[in-house]
């Protein structure tokens, strides 16, 4: 096992130790020119202290390493602009380190700003070009919804690895990006339109093919009613979840040889929503028959107009709590934001009228080509670049499935079977929306919290850094539970088995 403090060893020698820190630090903001872009502070921290952050997505963060703290605003357009910080660490091992952002964030990444430069990495994070969670800053704005779709990232990269080689005196060795969700889409649309700028990308449960998971989002919720669920005859109430993941469980826990509490392969869960239908005198903790079509539904997959697949369907075994995000009763926040804005420019939107036409108009407005469905990563491939992406088997935002689509899609694109040279992606069973749920879902993907085992086998980042600088490619990527339990994650397309001790990968 390679231990985190064997890397720092073998690769002490392109470590940098600012001699200067605090004054070098400071001296950028007024010393350092680059094209577009204005340093509006730069200052040196102590480890160990709090500092108030600028926005309105959080007040203050954490600085574990210290560092030369840059912030600077870059100006894509003449009515756009991407604010961002560098978090440049004291000690630093000469790789950069890109970040991403969630939902329709406009949020800059403090928790992973603070846990790439707690690693050594050079990190750089932005707030994708608008500032908070609210759609209305897309309204008739293309340029801003194109930093978002995909600009953010790219010049985030390229100014900040300016920025590095300024405070460092060289240029970074490796450059890694790191992100979940949204943040997985933007590393997928890095290496489908950038794939020079970076090496490595984690790309966590990504927002791939991010139309039809609006639209998706979107049904889910008009399934069970929304958004007036309170008169719909479809609307499930929580207690009846209590009682529908009960079954679920029942039926499909055991699937896979142990009862767990968790459905390793949800793939193979077919549930029977028939077995939870009222009958006779018995109306409690049972469903009525619009109920029991509604629940079919949401366990199928969403079909277009021309019988085509739009996205899998909702994975079974999610928690309670996980259901009511998309199931409760209500339409999804990101795509309450996003189609009013983004693609009808319409604020009073009224979702009782969307339907498949709705989709389909959707699809040919693709704004800034947000849709990061595209199977082509032959100059990412052919320039060296590796890929890790990981999803949650009860993600209750985004369907697992789909990153089996990815994967499946970028095979047939570029004719290649097998895509372990270059891409692998590993499916967390337990796992929820990018952390958290009952199974081993602690494996360095995001923030010093989820860094439970500082190894390489434990740790996805750290394995990607093995994977470009080393040719060592992740086999599996062990997690860790919330109550010290580890559990070998398998690339796809192996499957995970009990063999009567524990779970073990097999072609």
């Amino acid at each position: 096992m390679k231990f985190y403090g064997a890397l720092v060893v073998l690769l002490s020698s392109v470590a940098y130790v600012s001699a200067q820190g605090a004054s070098d630090c400071a001296a950028l903001q007024s010393t350092l020119h680059l094209q577009s872009t204005t340093i509006t502070s730069a200052t040196h921290v102590t480890g160990g202290t709090v500092v108030s952050t600028p926005g309105s997505c959080q007040s203050s963060a954490s600085v574990t390493a210290s560092i030369c703290r840059i912030q600077f605003v870059i100006q894509t357009t003449p009515t756009s602009r991407v604010h961002a910080e560098a978090w440049l660490p004291d000690q630093w091992f000469g790789r950069f380190l890109g970040l991403g952002n969630g939902g329709v964030g406009g949020c800059i990444d403090y928790s992973n700003l603070d846990y790439g430069a707690s690693m050594h990495f050079a990190a750089v994070g932005s707030d994708n070009g608008h500032d908070g969670n609210n759609g209305q800053v897309f309204l008739n704005q293309p340029e801003v919804i194109n930093d978002f779709a995909f600009r953010a990232i790219h010049v985030e990269a390229v100014i900040g690895k300016q920025i590095v080689q300024a405070y460092y005196k060289r240029a970074h060795q490796k450059s890694y990006y790191l992100g979940c969700s949204t943040g997985g889409r933007q590393g997928t649309q890095a290496a489908l339109k950038f794939p020079d700028d970076f090496d490595g990308i984690v790309a966590g449960s990504p927002a791939t093919d991010w139309n039809h998971l609006m639209a998706w989002s979107v049904e889910l919720g008009r399934i069970v009613g929304a958004p007036k669920a309170s008169t719909s005859p479809n609307f499930i109430p929580v207690a009846l979840w209590n009682v529908i993941h009960d079954a679920v469980m029942r039926q499909c826990d055991g699937l896979d040889g142990v009862m767990d509490g968790i459905i390793t392969e949800p793939d193979d869960c077919n549930f029977d929503a028939m077995s939870l239908l009222c009958s006779g005198q018995n109306t409690t903790n049972c469903l009525s028959a619009a109920q029991v079509a509604a629940l079919k539904k949401v366990y199928s997959p969403l079909i277009g107009e021309n019988g085509q697949l739009l996205y899998p369907r909702y994975d079974p075994g999610t928690t309670v709590a996980e259901t009511q995000v998309l199931l409760g009763g209500n339409i999804f926040g990101i795509p309450a934001n996003w189609y009013p804005f983004a693609i009808f420019n319409n604020t009073n939107f009224d979702f009782n009228t969307f339907d498949l036409k709705s989709i389909a108009f959707a699809d040919t407005i693709n704004p800034g080509g947000i849709a990061t469905f595209n199977g082509d990563l032959s100059a990412f491939k052919s320039r060296g670049g590796k890929f890790i992406s990981y999803h949650g088997r009860q993600d209750p935002l985004i369907a697992s499935g789909n990153s089996k689509r990815v994967y499946e899609l970028i095979s047939s694109t570029m004719g290649i079977p097998n895509l372990d040279a270059f891409y692998r992606l590993f499916l967390i069973p337990g796992m929820g929306h990018c952390s958290g749920g009952p199974g081993a879902t602690s494996f360095g993907q995001s923030g010093i919290i989820s860094n439970a085992v500082n190894a390489t086998e434990n740790n996805v980042l750290l394995a990607m850094v093995d994977w470009v600088e080393n040719g060592i490619a992740p086999d599996t990527i062990i997690g860790t539970g919330s109550s010290g339990t580890h559990r070998a994650h398998c690339r796809y397309r192996q499957k995970s088995v009990f063999n009567g001790t524990t779970f073990v990968c097999q072609a």
